[in-house]
C-alpha cells in the first residue's frame, strides 16, 4: 500500500512538470500553472533570496519612514488633505493592536517636528536622498525578481522616483476622497434605501479598501521594475499580494493578541521587534506579488528545477552578432529602433541574456540608448566602421579586468601559437567584413 502511494505521488509529480507551457492549451493549462506557481514560490521562499531582500528593505524603511511621511505630508498639505496621513498610518499599523496607535502618534509627532525651513538646503537634500534610496532599493529588489541587472539611468531615476513620491500620495488620497464623496452622494443614498440594491452596494463598499490595496500593488508592479510589465501580469501579482497582505494582517493581529510573553521577555523593546516583523511580512508579500507577476508574464520559467541562465561563449558571440545585425538593419532601413522588450519577443529568449549582451555593446561604445522610456538602441558608430572581427574581440574579452585578464595567465609558447592561429584564422575568414556589408549582402552569398 505504501509503495503504491509513493508510486502514485511520483507519477503525479512527474505529470505536473511534463507538459511544455508554451504549447499547452485547454482546461489543463490554468490548474497546471497554478500548481507550478505554488511550488515555485515555495521554492523561492526556501531559497532565501527574497527573505534577505525583504530584511534589507526593513532596514531601509526604518531610516526613511519619517522622511517619506514628511515629504508626503508636505505635498498633501498643499491640497488640504494632510490630516488623512494619520488615519492611513493607523490602518497600516492596526495589526499591532493598541501599541500601533501609540507608535503612529509618535511617528506623526516626528513628522510634524520636521520643519523644512529649519533643515536648510543640505538637510532637505539628505531628506530627499533618504526617501529616494528606499525607492531605489525597491527597484533593485524588483529588478532581481525580473532578472534585470541594470537600474534606470540617473536622470530617468530621479524623475521617475520624484513622480512616485509627489504624485503617488495625491492619487491615493484622491481615490479615497472620491470614494467617500460618492458614498455620501444623495443619489447613492437613495439607491442604498432600495433593497436588495442597498445590501449589494454596501457589500461592494466594504470591498473598496481591498480593491484600492490591489490597485496600489498593481501600480507598483507596473512602474517600479526597470522593464516593461504587462497589465495582466501586474494585476495578477497585485491580486495575490492584496489577498496575502490582508490575510497576513489578520494573522499578525491574532498573533499580537497572544504575544503577552514577548512583552514580558522584551519589555519596552517588544513593540519595536513586532514592528520589524510586521514590516518584514509586508515587504515579503510585496516581493512575492512581484514574483507572481513575473511568472504570469513568463510562464516558461515555471520549471521543476531553477533555471541557471549561463551563456556559453558560442551563444554569447552568436547573440551579440544577431543583436547588432538587427539594430543595424533597422537603422540602415530607417525603421523604428528596437527596445530590449522587442528584442526579447523577436528572439524568443529571456530578458537576462539579452540584457547582458546589450550591456557589453553599450560599454564598448557600439550601441547607444535613446532617451525614451523604455530606451531603444541605435548604433553609436557608423556601421561602416564596425567590423565583425572587432565585434567578436569585444565579446570574447567581455568581463576581463586587471585582476583576471589574458595577460595574467602563463604565456606558454605553444599555447600562444595555437591561440594566435585561431585568432588569425577567424580574422582571415571574416575578411574585414563590416556590419553594413553583413546587412546588405545577398542571402545567397
Amino acid at each position: 500500500m505504501r509503495h503504491a502511494t509513493l508510486q502514485w505521488f511520483e507519477e503525479l509529480k512527474a505529470s505536473l512538470w511534463r507538459d511544455d507551457l508554451r504549447t499547452l492549451r485547454g482546461w489543463r493549462r490554468g490548474p497546471i500553472i497554478a500548481l507550478r506557481l505554488s511550488v515555485v514560490l515555495l521554492r523561492q521562499l526556501l531559497d532565501g533570496q527574497l527573505n534577505l531582500r525583504a530584511m534589507s528593505l526593513v532596514y531601509t524603511t526604518l531610516l526613511s519612514l519619517v522622511p517619506l511621511l514628511a515629504v508626503s505630508f508636505s505635498v498633501l498639505k498643499g491640497f488640504g488633505v494632510h490630516n488623512q496621513v494619520e488615519p492611513l498610518l493607523l490602518r497600516f499599523l492596526a495589526p499591532l493592536g493598541p501599541k500601533g496607535i501609540e507608535l503612529s502618534n509618535n511617528i506623526i509627532g516626528f513628522v510634524e517636528n520636521i520643519k523644512v525651513g529649519v533643515l536648510g538646503s543640505l538637510g532637505l537634500l539628505f531628506l530627499l536622498y533618504t526617501v529616494v534610496s528606499l525607492i531605489q532599493k525597491v527597484e533593485s529588489s524588483f529588478n532581481y525578481v525580473w532578472q534585470v541587472e541594470q537600474l534606470r539611468g540617473l536622470a530617468q531615476r530621479f524623475s521617475s522616483y520624484l513622480s512616485v513620491i509627489l504624485v503617488g500620495p495625491v492619487l491615493v488620497f484622491t481615490a479615497l476622497g472620491v470614494t467617500a464623496t460618492a458614498m455620501n452622494n444623495t443619489l447613492v443614498q437613495q439607491l442604498l434605501s432600495v433593497e436588495p440594491l442597498g445590501m449589494i452596494v454596501l457589500a461592494l463598499s466594504k470591498l473598496v479598501p481591498y480593491l484600492l490595496v490591489i490597485a496600489a500593488f498593481t501600480f507598483i508592479y507596473l512602474f517600479i521594475p526597470n522593464t516593461r510589465v504587462k497589465l495582466a501580469a501586474a494585476a495578477s501579482g497585485g491580486l495575490v499580494a492584496g489577498i496575502l497582505w490582508q490575510s497576513s494582517g489578520w494573522a499578525f493581529a491574532a498573533f499580537i493578541v497572544t504575544s503577552s510573553k514577548y512583552a514580558a521577555i522584551y519589555s519596552g523593546f517588544a513593540i519595536g521587534i513586532l514592528l520589524l516583523i510586521w514590516l518584514y511580512l509586508n515587504w515579503l508579500v510585496l516581493l512575492l506579488g512581484a514574483q507572481v507577476a513575473f511568472y504570469v508574464q513568463y510562464p516558461q520559467y515555471l520549471t521543476r528545477y531553477p533555471l541557471q541562465l549561463r551563456m556559453s561563449n558560442r551563444l554569447r558571440e552568436r547573440l551579440a552578432l544577431q543583436l547588432m545585425y538587427m539594430v543595424a538593419e533597422h537603422h540602415l532601413h530607417q525603421r523604428e529602433p528596437l527596445t530590449a522588450q522587442q528584442l526579447v519577443r523577436r528572439l524568443g529568449l529571456p530578458m537576462q541574456p539579452i540584457d547582458q549582451v546589450l550591456q557589453i555593446m553599450l560599454a564598448a561604445g557600439l550601441l547607444a540608448p535613446t532617451a525614451e522610456d523604455p530606451p531603444a538602441y541605435l548604433p553609436r558608430r557608423d556601421v561602416d566602421s564596425i567590423t565583425l572581427a572587432e565585434l567578436f574581440r569585444i565579446v570574447r574579452s567581455a568581463g576581463e579586468n586587471r585582476f583576471l585578464a589574458l595577460k595574467s595567465l602563463p604565456h606558454e609558447v605553444k599555447v600562444e601559437a595555437v591561440m594566435n592561429r585561431v585568432q588569425a584564422s577567424m580574422e582571415a575568414g571574416l575578411d574585414n567584413l563590416t556590419l553594413r556589408q553583413l546587412v546588405e549582402r545577398d542571402h545567397g552569398e
